[in-house]
């Protein structure tokens, strides 16, 4: 046989169990565009979880339109960021914390994942409050009578679902988002106030304003995401039947372009929604006097007298559907993070007992999280807090994940482009300011 036959035979084998052979052979358009859809849409979607629509909701509600420039210019800057670990996991095979063990400072790694774990747990304890206090706007369930079944079905679907539905799963979850437009479509929002506060940013050295744009950037451009992102581009190779590093490390043109566009749609339906809570609540809360709302499902509640039941309906809907969304992928980074740093198996493709230590972080951190629901801690303060602690985690993370993305050992011919570049370490400025800002301000 002659070489050029033997190395288009390889190429064909190496592409037959990924995203572009499906491509090539699904003809129907429709198909193929939400096939190309997975790891960026449920990253950028889970983004949106209800630690994120508190932020959002309370920025809106004290502060008014005040913040809605934010959603434009964090957009960039999160794509950029998903988009540089979505590289490094298809590139290198591995996740994010494989690559920090492998290349970096022990100290480094410890500190990443121990800050990680528990912002997570917070954010875990938080969503799933959240969740109930969504379904008992709807039903009159008790909520503290909803916290346990509902940590109990997400534990279930994660340790006994198959990785293809978990995915299937959350791609529809996404759909949830769609209604928090909806609620800020019945606030009916003054229009040339609006506009101006999306494209004239406004800046302020109060402490409570500055805290409040940390958060915002925390829960914008949150670590779990970065985790997250790399570990489910493995996690999508896995699903194709590429069960080792060396099948799974390099990426084509192909799988680049997909990945790209998949981090687009997500990272815009991300800061989308995150433009619509802000308007929502400004719209309605704010203008009317109701500034210190306590959570998000607060915050739906108070909708209702002032744009009607149906906001509040889809506010809470979209409550629901996040938090299903939300706290596994919030877990499931945390046992990412962890099992890579002590090299143990791990994936969702797995079965539990070949990765015991990775659920059983994930049951751990739910558990937690469920125990926060029952010790008396205000879930607003807490997912507040979370989201700032994020604000501090990810700026030596950023400048970590960076310097990889531009590492021709680890990366190849694969690392970062101009634009990734300047927007990646934008991002990691612009966070680093804002967290310095912050501690130079608050009394």
């Amino acid at each position: 046989m002659k070489t050029e036959d033997r190395l288009n035979i390889s190429g064909a084998e190496s592409h037959r169990g990924s995203l572009e052979a499906a491509m090539m052979r699904e003809r129907n358009p429709v198909k193929r565009f939400f096939k190309m859809l997975g790891p960026g849409l449920i990253t950028g979607a889970s983004d949106d979880d209800p630690s994120g629509i508190g932020t959002y909701a309370v920025a809106g509600a004290s502060l008014g339109f005040s913040t809605l420039w934010t959603a434009l210019f964090s957009l960039p800057l999160m794509i950029a960021v998903l988009l540089t670990c979505a590289r490094i996991g298809m590139v290198s095979g591995v996740g994010l914390t494989a690559v920090l063990r492998r290349h970096y400072s022990r100290n480094l790694l410890y500190l990443t994942v121990g800050g990680l774990v528990v912002a997570n747990t917070i954010n875990v304890g938080a969503d799933i409050g959240a969740i109930a206090a969504a379904i008992n706007l709807l039903i009159p369930v008790p909520v503290a009578a909803l916290i346990v079944p509902i940590a109990l079905i997400i534990l279930a679907v994660q340790i006994w679902g198959s990785y293809r539905l978990i995915a299937r799963t959350f791609k529809w979850l996404t759909v949830a988002l769609l209604a928090y437009i909806g609620a800020a479509l019945y606030a009916k929002p003054d229009v040339v106030a609006v506009l101006k506060a999306t494209f004239i940013p406004r800046l302020s050295f109060d402490p409570n304003f500055l805290a409040m744009l940390v958060a915002i950037l925390g829960t914008t451009i949150s670590p779990y995401l970065f985790f997250w992102q790399a570990s489910q581009e493995v996690e999508e190779e896995i699903g194709f039947g590429r069960v080792t590093q060396a099948q799974r490390r390099g990426a084509t043109d192909a799988e680049m372009k997909y990945a790209r566009w998949d981090v687009y749609i997500g990272g815009f339906l991300s800061n989308l929604v995150m433009y619509f809570i802000i308007l929502a609540t400004a719209a309605t809360l704010f203008k009317a006097g109701h500034t210190n709302i306590q959570s998000a499902a607060d915050a739906a509640e108070a909708l209702r007298p002032l744009a009607g039941r149906g906001a509040e309906i889809l506010l809470a809907v979209g409550l629901i559907g996040t938090g299903f969304l939300a706290v596994p992928i919030l877990t499931g980074s945390s046992a990412y993070a962890v099992t890579e740093a002590f090299k143990g198996r791990y994936g969702l493709s797995e079965k539990f007992r070949d990765a015991k230590l990775f659920y059983g972080v994930i049951i751990a951190s739910t558990l937690v999280g469920l125990l926060i629901n029952f010790v008396g801690i205000n879930p607003i303060r807490a997912l507040f807090m979370a989201a700032v602690i994020n604000g501090f985690l990810a700026p030596p993370l950023l400048m970590v994940i960076m310097l990889i993305a531009n590492n021709r050992k680890v990366m190849k011919d694969r690392v970062n482009g101009r634009w990734t570049n300047i927007f990646g370490w934008s991002t990691t400025l612009v966070m680093f300011v804002a967290a310095v800002a912050l501690v130079l301000t608050w009394n």
